[in-house]
């Protein structure tokens, strides 16, 4: 826990109040911390929170030549399947239950890189893993870098305020953040590079890695169904990189205690299993605070898991050489005891 501790950067705000609780900043402190930390002419070291909005940023004119220029309800279709469905199971699949908790191994690295690369590029890895072990470790209480308990703001901008690693850490610590990174892919900075980005991603790799998933997904969008679908995919691709950040406000009940008996088990934290998230992106949230290394979350008859849907191909397939499956311990020291 020592190391959880002191691995992400605190805001000015602080972790907690004098008291020791939750610090609830006011939301003019939380953009005024927000602003600060995209500044790279400030800082250079906010390079990767700002590089993660540019990424929105770039995908608006998009959007707005699908709505003014492209639309069509058959457009507007796939871009709603493609954001809500495609693009939130893939942040399952990618960055939930293999970079961050390993719940499933692939055969070689090929298979990485094609399922790292399934949709356009709006995550950066290290924003997502990183925390999101702290996020386990600390849930709902103060540290946990989307509280709920804080506000929808606390969380919708916790990317840049909460989520980026510190920039001091000594060499051991950087190390540790280092291998919780280990199934990413992503090359790490050396403790001297990482001394001089504040990352463990650098930048310039990120960058051509970004830019060639673009590249690749422009290209295939055009050739499918010309300007009209790309814009209307890159544009959906940036709304759901807007929405997905007020999925830990509403899957921890906003801050309240939305759990419900026989249906949410986890109780050591305020996690609740939530229909829609559930069944566009196999995020069963409770399930998963429950047996977080599982490969499939969705446990009872109605939960259906798309995630796991494509784990569970691609292992009998081959190119999934392993993974873990919580169902059945799930069924017998919970549901099967109401």
């Amino acid at each position: 826990m020592t190391f959880l501790n002191v691995v992400l950067d605190p805001p000015a705000y602080g972790w907690t109040d004098t008291n020791g609780n939750l610090s609830k900043p006011t939301p003019k402190q939380i953009l005024t911390e927000f602003f600060s930390r995209l500044n790279i002419f400030k800082n250079k070291k906010n390079w990767l929170p700002f590089m993660s909005w540019s990424k929105v940023i770039v995908s608006v004119p998009f959007l707005m030549l699908f709505i003014f220029e492209y639309f069509s309800w058959s457009l507007l279709a796939v871009a709603f399947v493609y954001s809500m469905i495609i693009m939130g199971t893939h942040g399952t699949i990618w960055h939930h239950r293999y970079c961050t908790h390993n719940s499933y191994t692939f055969k070689n690295k090929f298979w990485r890189f094609i399922t790292q690369n399934l949709t356009i590029s709006m995550i950066p890895e290290e924003i997502y893993v990183v925390s999101h072990h702290v996020h386990h470790a600390k849930s709902d209480a103060p540290g946990d870098p989307y509280n709920a308990s804080g506000g929808f703001l606390y969380c919708f901008l916790a990317d840049v305020n909460h989520q980026p690693i510190a920039k001091n850490l000594i060499e051991k610590d950087y190390r540790s953040a280092v291998k919780l990174m280990v199934n990413t892919g992503v090359t790490a900075n050396t403790y001297e590079q990482y001394l001089k980005w504040g990352s463990i991603a650098n930048p310039w790799r990120t960058i051509l890695s970004w830019s060639l998933n673009w590249l690749f997904w422009g290209v295939v969008f055009f050739l499918i169904g010309g300007p009209g679908l790309v814009c209307a995919v890159f544009g959906a691709a940036g709304v759901w990189a807007v929405g997905v950040r007020t999925f830990n406000y509403e899957g921890h009940g906003k801050g309240k205690d939305m759990r419900r008996d026989n249906y949410d088990f986890s109780r050591d934290d305020m996690s609740i299993n939530q229909l829609w998230p559930g069944y566009v992106a196999g995020e069963w949230h409770n399930n998963h605070h429950l047996y977080p290394v599982s490969a499939r979350t969705g446990f009872l008859p109605h939960q259906f898991d798309l995630a796991w849907c494509y784990i569970w191909t691609m292992h009998k397939l081959g190119p999934v050489s392993s993974l873990n499956d919580s169902k059945g311990e799930f069924l017998e020291n919970h549901f099967n005891k109401k």
